[in-house]
């Protein structure tokens, strides 16, 4: 079954309230850690279930000038409700949040997650995230992993 993917706006009501469940299942996880709340300036993605309701989201976020991976977008916000795991939203996210980020130019996308997320782990790694060097605030964060996908590889393979 073929997922719908639609992009919504940041105050967008169901996207609201999966991005609510991602921050207390986080604070579930990681205790007080997993409280950060910080808006992030991104485009977000919803997968919607049978076509009706909102049971998973995703975002996109550009690295800017002076970041230490300029030109490049961050996949922050990934969630799907307990409910609705285990048959291919986050995939059908993932896919969408790539395709996006292709088509803005982005030649590579990152990813940060944490040693308790080996759901998310799983994911990223099967759709060929590799493991990379820390960046930014994770640099002193052993329990954060960080990932990244070449994407204008891919790009090029099409081309080919």
């Amino acid at each position: 079954m073929e997922h719908i993917v639609e992009e919504r706006p940041p105050y967008d009501p169901e996207l609201v309230a999966l991005l609510e469940a991602a921050f207390a299942e986080l604070v579930g996880r990681y205790g007080a850690e997993g409280r950060s709340r910080v808006k992030v300036g991104a485009r977000y993605f919803v997968v919607l279930d049978g076509g009706r309701h909102a049971v998973g989201c995703g975002a996109l976020q550009t690295f800017g000038p002076g970041s230490e991976h300029p030109g490049d977008a961050e996949l922050k916000r990934m969630y799907v409700a307990p409910q609705a795991r285990g048959r291919g939203f986050a995939r059908a996210v993932l896919a969408a949040l790539e395709k996006a980020a292709r088509a803005a130019g982005h030649p590579a996308l990152r990813l940060s997650t944490g040693h308790r997320q080996p759901e998310a782990i799983a994911l990223y790694e099967s759709s060929g995230y590799a493991r990379t060097d820390p960046w930014g605030k994770y640099v002193n964060e052993p329990s954060t992993y960080c990932y990244a996908k070449v994407l204008e590889d891919e790009i090029r393979l099409v081309l080919q």
